[in-house]
């Protein structure tokens, strides 16, 4: 059967696909961030998998506000790379996988989650600037990516539960997947940051890290954080956090299972008007 094998959690910040793009990565404010991403680069080529499942959320390329659904599921082939005002980034396109797609689609609609099934759409830099930072810039992508896109833009956004559930039915729907293949899940976005309005720039460092530890330790408590808590703690668009809680909800030991190997942690301030977290935990 197939499997998942790691989680992956990680911001996505637009100007960190822009500082790759530009050759700025050895300049001396980005350096840092991307040295927190060396370990990841060389782990992502040990630990190959055969399908990413990446949760992100769209920034009103593949969606507007004139539809907005709350989880959406690419089942296409391929997914082009989206122009976000300054023309496509120079990124290779993404491969889909229809086949586990669609068995995940059908498996989570029938344990109740309601889908949306998304056959074309183009995806910008809440998916490419995670593959960039765990794969550098190659030709190819190392494997094909199932996009698993998340409303956190417009309210009312998915509760922290209910992000964590799913991550639960998603793992089931691999494990029933009848090929035996390799599956990491990765949650993007996030931490603190706020965009706009009189606290534009907030930055919490210390509410960041409790919830990285919170996240590993006691996952079900830090799916029980309430949205005004992101708010208020982590700025605006803190509420991308809970996307991270879908890909906790994926691992083995939310289902009784070994507690997961934490491989990397890694913490950065700032990075353009954002926080930056990222962990990879492996499933036993």
């Amino acid at each position: 059967m197939a499997r998942i094998t790691a989680s992956v959690y990680t911001s996505h910040v637009p100007a960190i696909g822009a500082a790759l793009d530009l050759g700025k990565a050895g300049d001396d404010y980005w350096k840092p961030l991307f040295a927190g991403y060396d370990y990841s680069r060389q782990w992502m080529k040990d630990n190959r998998p055969d399908v990413i499942f990446l949760v992100y959320n769209d920034h009103a390329t593949a969606f507007s506000l004139d539809m907005i659904p709350t989880f959406a599921i690419g089942t296409a082939a391929e997914f082009a790379i989206a122009d976000e005002g300054w023309g496509p980034r120079p990124v290779p396109k993404v491969v889909g996988h229809p086949e586990l797609a669609s068995h995940i689609a059908q498996s989570v609609i029938q344990d109740d989650f309601d889908l949306t099934i998304v056959n074309r759409m183009e995806v910008d830099h809440g998916l490419t600037v995670p593959l960039s930072l765990m794969c550098g810039q190659p030709d190819a992508w190392p494997c094909p990516v199932i996009p698993f896109a998340v409303n956190v833009v417009q309210y009312p956004a998915p509760s922290g539960r209910r992000c964590f559930q799913l991550g639960q039915a998603i793992r089931r729907a691999v494990e029933s997947f009848d090929r035996d293949i390799k599956v990491q899940i990765w949650g993007t976005g996030g931490m603190s940051h706020q965009l706009q309005g009189p606290r534009a720039g907030l930055i919490n460092r210390e509410w960041d890290n409790a919830f990285l530890d919170k996240l590993m330790a006691d996952p079900a408590a830090a799916a029980a954080i309430p949205h005004v808590d992101y708010v208020r703690e982590a700025g605006s668009e803190g509420i991308e956090l809970v996307m991270w809680l879908i890909a906790r909800g994926a691992m083995a030991d939310v289902a009784g299972g070994a507690a997961p190997t934490l491989k990397h942690r890694f913490y950065h301030v700032p990075a353009s008007n954002t926080a930056v977290g990222h962990l990879i935990l492996e499933n036993s």
